[in-house]
């Protein structure tokens, strides 16, 4: 499966993404998660502490899924909209107990 960083029928989507380093926005994205330790982040907490828009931080989370860098941890916490997301954590935590979490606010998550 070849991934296109760009609208391919956009001339300036692909001059934007040929100005961008996919590889140190990917790094940053598992950098977080890698110092974020068993207790995972969400895609709204990996966007709000890197300062990152959703649509250039999910497509780099995703590329360490499929990858098998990182993974679901099977826990939820709730977003700044109030939604259920995804815990995000290094494959190699799901093998042990997940840790307390906390939410962004600092509110000790609920898990479904």
């Amino acid at each position: 499966m070849n991934y296109t960083p760009y609208q391919s029928h956009s001339p300036t989507s692909e001059h934007a993404a040929s100005l961008i380093e996919p590889q140190t926005l990917k790094s940053k994205v598992f950098l977080y998660i890698v110092e974020c330790g068993r207790d995972g982040a969400t895609d709204d907490e990996i966007q709000v502490r890197l300062d990152m828009n959703p649509s250039t931080q999910r497509p780099r989370r995703v590329d360490l899924v499929r990858e098998g860098f990182v993974t679901d941890s099977g826990r939820k916490r709730k977003t700044r909209g109030n939604r259920n997301a995804v815990v995000w954590v290094l494959t190699k935590y799901t093998k042990t107990e997940p840790a307390v979490q906390q939410d962004l606010f600092g509110m000790q998550a609920e898990y479904e």
